[in-house]
């Protein structure tokens, strides 16, 4: 057996690929184009069976490869590491996210809270081959003078260095020192009165484009939208669209868009959602009139934003259309991690979370969420929503916290319109590049050694080419999971879990509704084995789950959680 940190020292390349990428090597170099939507539910654009327009991603999709089995981390800025290295979060300095460090933790490789010197990025990398990168949006992965982005190979960046922010001033995410920290090519800077975190990243990413490279240089553009991040906030323009939508609740928009996927051959008929909080959680019909028209307003907002991403990733698509680069730039489109279920109650350790800070500063009346002084959450029902068909969502290592829509489109190399089942981690992606511009990754950087990726280049699925067997691993914040082949492995603690390990069959139990750990305790032990070895490869240190962010899930009155925690701070 071998397994996914063991086995990649060297990337699979194939003859028949290789020729082919040969050949495009003759001509002009390929540009890269990230497109990272913060937040965005497996289920919530036009591709993966959603009611919310999404026409410029469904074009995407349209003219390229849908990935059905893309993961990625459970969280942002895991996630984000992964992306921009080819290494695991727990090689990079993202082990966890710098907000649920453990003392256990503190002062360990892998857990410095920001991306470490032991990994390159892409643009680091790219740079040699004459490549310009610039960087619109969420960074997430670090603050000191040598972990934000102009440190990091960007050549032109703005960035929101932190987690998260209001989407229309600099009003912060969380009380106390989170500051709404944006910073421009390494310097702080202010925010236009007008400002609207995506109109104005790809207002930021356009110019870029358009004014600070030379002619014909081959680009890395990295556009991280914070959208539809909390908190929930959209133009006028756009939540007029939405204002009659959602009134049916969580049940019915769930159904129909379980059968939209199953229609678009997302997932094989007869799959049925799993809902894993339904019965702990209030569903639709048990909401006083008041709960569900602050529940329709919610998904109504969260609805617009998504619109409101999808208009300004056609104002890109179109700008690459008119410039003619459009067909010479492989673009990657997808999330970083599930969608978010926390609500105020669970984002800090006191008994009402942040409850009592929103409710003193911001307006939440109906008339006013959404708008330039809300702070709305989407919370844990709308969650599971957008993670149809899969368990559970962001911070979870179940499939809806990790299994995110993906697009990929290049038609040197993609055909149009194919669905690709193969199991792609976000890890691949730098491999998957470094293949497509022939490029070599460094032993050293800076004088220093760096890592070796983790990842596998994906560029073999659309030569119809299988990619090499292997074992891949997760672990975040007490949880674990591991793939291999048609198996996922799985720990988590009560009352998501059993606590010990669970056994899935991903093939004939695509939404995870099975636990057959007792039936095959022989094919447990080894993965779990294989797990080991992964959690030892790339350092993971194991510390008690002392936030309640990740862990306790609110709706209205009603809490899920351990009980230490779902009863901390009284």
């Amino acid at each position: 057996m071998v397994i996914k940190k063991l086995a990649l020292a060297t990337l699979f390349v194939p003859t028949l690929l290789c020729a082919s990428l040969a050949n495009a090597a003759v001509h002009k170099k390929p540009n890269v184009l990230i497109i990272l939507a913060d937040d965005l539910g497996y289920s919530d654009s036009e591709p993966f069976g959603s009611e919310i327009k999404t026409p410029n991603i469904k074009k995407l999709a349209q003219d390229g490869a849908l990935l059905t089995n893309f993961h990625a981390g459970p969280t942002c800025s895991v996630t984000r590491s992964m992306l921009l290295t080819g290494n695991d979060s727990h090689q990079a300095g993202l082990g966890t996210m710098a907000e649920l460090l453990e003392p256990e933790q503190r002062g360990k490789d892998g857990y410095e809270g920001s991306l470490n010197q032991r990994v390159m990025t892409l643009p680091e990398i790219l740079d040699s081959q004459g490549y310009v990168s610039f960087m619109a949006g969420k960074w997430h992965l670090g603050k000191n003078p040598d972990s934000i982005p102009s440190a990091r190979g960007f050549t032109k960046s703005f960035a929101l260095i932190p987690g998260g922010a209001s989407h229309m001033d600099a009003q912060p995410l969380l009380p106390g020192h989170y500051k709404a920290l944006y910073m421009e090519d390494g310097k702080e800077v202010s925010l236009p009165k007008d400002f609207f975190s995506t109109n104005y990243y790809t207002d930021k990413m356009l110019s870029y484009l358009k004014n600070d490279r030379k002619k014909g240089q081959p680009f890395f553009a990295y556009l991280a939208y914070t959208s539809p991040h909390w908190p929930l906030q959209a133009p006028d323009a756009f939540l007029a669209k939405y204002k009659n939508s959602y009134k049916e609740g969580y049940e019915y928009i769930r159904s129909h868009r379980l059968q939209r996927q199953i229609a678009l051959g997302l997932i094989p008929k007869g799959t049925k959602a799993n809902v894993p909080l339904a019965d702990k959680l209030p569903a639709w019909d048990q909401l006083t009139p008041a709960q569900k028209a602050e529940q329709i307003k919610t998904m109504q907002i969260y609805a617009a934003m998504i619109d409101n991403l999808d208009f300004n990733i056609g104002r890109v698509i179109n700008y690459l259309k008119k410039s003619g680069e459009l067909d010479n730039t492989f673009i990657l489109f997808m999330s970083d991690n599930g969608a978010e279920g926390a609500t105020p109650e669970t984002v800090s350790e006191s008994k009402n979370g942040i409850r009592d800070w929103v409710d003193k500063n911001f307006d939440n009346s109906l008339e006013n969420m959404g708008r330039k002084g809300s702070y709305v959450m989407l919370g844990p029902q709308w969650a599971q929503v957008s993670e149809t068909p899969f368990p559970y969502f962001k911070s979870f290592l179940a499939d809806g916290g990790i299994h995110v829509p993906a697009i990929i489109r290049y038609p040197k190399l993609v055909k149009e319109g194919v669905i690709k089942s193969n199991f792609i981690h976000v890890e691949d992606f730098v491999p998957s590049i470094l293949q497509l511009t022939h490029t070599q990754h460094p032993t050293t950087f800076n004088g220093h050694p760096v890592l070796k990726m983790e990842g596998s280049s994906f560029l073999p699925i659309f030569k119809n080419q299988k990619l090499p067997k292997r074992s891949f691993g997760w672990e975040f914040n007490t949880r674990r999971a591991l793939y291999r082949g048609d198996w996922k492995l799985q720990l988590q603690a009560p009352p998501y879990g059993t606590g010990s390990w669970e056994l899935y069959n991903r093939k004939t139990d695509p939404s995870y509704l099975h636990n057959v750990a007792a039936q095959h305790p022989d094919i447990v032990k080894k993965l779990a084995k294989d797990w080991d070895q992964y959690a030892q490869h790339v350092g993971v240190v194991t510390a008690p789950a002392r936030h309640k962010y990740g862990q306790v899930n609110c709706l209205f009155n009603t809490c899920v959680g351990p009980a230490n925690l779902v009863n901390a701070g009284e």
